[in-house]
């Protein structure tokens, strides 16, 4: 695709010809193995020639792996640079797989690679590459370099001492995963780079789901001198995107010569490098025909569009690639399970399009596979595909509104799945006449007259029912319709309910994958509400995200019922706290690293309007309920990572589940502080008081 539009320069993302999420497979010495082995086979389809490609792979040099970008030309590889600074933070553990190089004291910036002798060799006639931190000078003068993913984000940035170099273009092979809002942080960091240094600046990323719980969300861009001149899709159905730009290194020299201080620091590095360039590897190459006016307006999506088009693009991945014949999703009615329907009706408004507009493509192709059809059929609608792949059912009770089940059946209508309605009270009746003929004992619900312990094993029952009778549905609704294959199992626990626990464990929130466990209720609202008006249709989303959250597990209690929500059952009232205090919580404890006497105090200034005693109340209520709940982290269904206060324990949030649930020592001092402050409060409506 690089060739056929002229490119003289292919840059690939980090890590991409095994595929950024081997994890534990870079263990493996088979994974080094094999990179070499695919690299022989690009060589041999005559990939590399007239063309520079810079790839990503896993390289083992002196008995060290290393993260490695491999730049190769009509057959050879001029060029093994390693990472130098890995990113182990977050979803990252670079450090577990790699080790960050660092240039030999004597000798240079590098060492030399002893390549494979099978074929490079024997085929190719090359035995060793340079290998380390160099940077590469074409015969034409023109000089390009390596930063890879984090060392962009580093204090020390890479680009710095190359653009002092004079190197001209520096490529970035990332390996960046999805997060909210994230792709502004990205955008600014390589704006300012080339703002401050000059330069074009190439960045690639990985796109797709990579087997895991992140989604990479491309974005592949060009930057010269601080204006993006290239720039691909964020979120997108189709595998690869190529994007292209021709530039004037001319501008780039220029702009560079007429920042004096630029000058002086390069100036200075060579004079400390003894006047050479000993970094500096010759290769030969052609002058690409280039020439670049003016800058791209950015593109960055609003966290409501990312909210569905990201997890839409990793479900597409995630189903065409487990083998499964589609979705089965409990549908209440409610906010959660609606925002998972309206991200499959987003997926199949992506696929439909996609398979439209070029019906012998891999996502036509794809489509027909999943949707059981014969070449050359293309879905007409999203809802002819929705009615292939996505099966939603009502699973109501006693305990049921009207309402909901309304909202449940006009949803189902206006995404166009094969939905049902069906009644699991004869299952719940039957789970209980077990217990009740075991202990001769019956709970009751709190509002007629049960404790606490027999409300809540009452309203669990009813959940964990729907979770059995989802996956009993998920495996045989295919052959009921005369179909192969299995259904993948959809949960609908947001993330705020994973930070406080609301939830039951095994119930509907257990499932094979959660397109929404990492997103919040606020922005999952938001979403809704963008979605009915962005996407004809789909006006009962809207009714849904301003329609209270409730459980429905308990008897409604027609007295407090209100005709928003059709229950008396309220979530927030249940928690103990509101959806956005919970977003606060979350971001103080994860993001901020605050522990509960730190996040009340700063929840003290946040939160001025409130009494000392108020905050410190809510505080210790959030804490007790999120430790009291942690265990529930250990089994909770893998989800789409979007939010930074993720509770996830599988490997972003990595915390004990058994807490001591009283902070003894942690609520004592809130207790102190709350002390002290309520002095200074009554001084101070004292004082006020004889001011009036």
């Amino acid at each position: 695709m690089a060739k056929s539009r002229g490119a003289t320069y292919r840059l690939g993302p980090e890590l991409e010809i095994c595929g950024y999420g081997c994890e534990d497979h870079f263990l493996e010495i088979d994974t080094f193995r094999h990179g070499w082995e695919t690299l022989a086979k690009l060589f041999a389809s005559g990939a590399t020639d007239d063309l520079m490609c810079d790839f990503g792979m896993p390289v083992l040099h002196g008995g060290v792996r290393y993260n490695c970008r491999v730049i190769c030309k009509d057959r050879r590889v001029l060029l093994v640079r390693p990472k130098c600074a890995l990113a182990d933070n977050g979803n990252y553990r670079e450090g577990r797989y790699f080790t960050a190089y660092r240039a030999p004291v004597k000798g240079g910036e590098g060492e030399t690679l002893l390549l494979p002798r099978e074929p490079f060799y024997t085929e190719y006639r090359q035995r060793t590459a340079p290998f380390g931190l160099y940077h590469l000078q074409c015969a034409d003068s023109v000089t390009l370099g390596c930063e890879s993913c984090e060392e962009l984000w580093t204090p020390q940035s890479t680009h710095i001492s190359l653009s002092l170099r004079g190197v001209e273009i520096i490529s970035n092979g990332s390996g960046s995963h999805h997060e909210l809002r994230k792709l502004q942080t990205r955008m600014e960091l390589m704006i300012g780079a080339t703002r401050k240094c000059g330069g074009v600046y190439l960045y690639a990323n990985q796109r797709g789901c990579d087997g895991g719980r992140t989604y990479y969300d491309g974005c592949a861009m060009i930057v010269v001198n601080g204006r993006i001149v290239a720039q691909a899709k964020q979120f997108d159905v189709q595998e690869v995107e190529v994007v292209c730009a021709t530039v004037d290194l001319e501008d780039v020299r220029s702009y560079r010569a007429s920042n004096p201080a630029f000058g002086v620091q390069a100036a200075r590095l060579a004079s400390e490098e003894g006047g050479t360039r000993a970094s500096a590897l010759k290769v030969e190459r052609r002058r690409p025909k280039v020439m670049s006016e003016g800058g791209l307006e950015l593109r960055v999506p609003t966290p409501e569009e990312e909210c569905c088009l990201g997890p839409a693009c990793w479900l597409w991945d995630f189903l065409r690639r487990s083998g499964a014949a589609g979705f089965f999703l409990p549908l209440s009615g409610g906010a959660d399970s609606s925002s998972v329907a309206a991200i499959v009706a987003v997926m199949c408004i992506l696929v439909t399009k996609a398979s439209r507009e070029d019906p012998e493509g891999d996502v036509a192709k794809e489509c027909r596979r999943i949707c059981r059809k014969e070449d050359p059929w293309v879905p007409s609608t999203p809802q002819e595909m929705a009615n292939c792949i996505l099966h939603t059912t009502f699973m109501g009770t006693e305990n049921s509104s009207e309402v909901t089940l309304s909202r449940a059946k006009r949803l189902g209508d206006a995404v166009g799945s094969y939905h049902q309605s069906i009644k699991i009270d004869l299952v719940v009746e039957a789970i209980l006449k077990v217990f009740q003929f075991t202990t001769a004992r019956a709970p009751k619900f709190s509002s007629r007259g049960g404790t606490i312990a027999e409300d809540l094993a009452l309203q669990n029952i009813q959940a964990r029912i729907r979770m059995v009778m989802a996956y009993l549905f998920a495996q045989l609704l295919p052959w009921v319709r005369g179909r192969s294959g299995f259904l993948l199992v959809l949960g609908s626990a947001n993330v705020d309910e994973g930070l406080r626990g609301y939830m039951t464990k095994y119930d509907c929130s257990s499932a094979d994958i959660n397109p929404i466990g990492g997103i919040s209720k606020q922005d999952l609202k938001r979403m809704l509400i963008h979605i009915s008006s962005e996407y004809p249709g789909f006006g009962v989303l809207a009714e849904i995200a301003n329609a209270p959250p409730t459980a429905e597990l308990r008897p409604i209690d027609a007295s407090t019922a209100t005709a928003e929500a059709g229950h008396s059952q309220t979530d927030e009232e249940d928690m103990g706290m509101t959806y956005e205090e919970l977003g606060y919580f979350g971001r103080l404890r994860k993001i901020s690293r605050c522990g509960p006497v730190s996040m009340f105090q700063k929840l003290l200034i946040a939160w001025s309007h409130l009494p000392s005693s108020e905050v410190a109340a809510k505080v210790k209520r959030f804490f007790y309920y999120y430790s009291v709940n942690r265990h529930k982290m250990t089994t909770i269904t893998p989800s789409y990572h979007a939010e930074a206060y993720s509770p996830d324990d599988n490997r972003f949030d990595l915390r004990q589940f058994l807490y001591n649930t009283r902070w003894t020592r942690q609520f004592a001092v809130i207790d102190e502080m709350v002390a002290r402050n309520v002095e200074v409060e009554d001084t101070a409506v004292m004082d006020k008081d004889k001011n009036d």
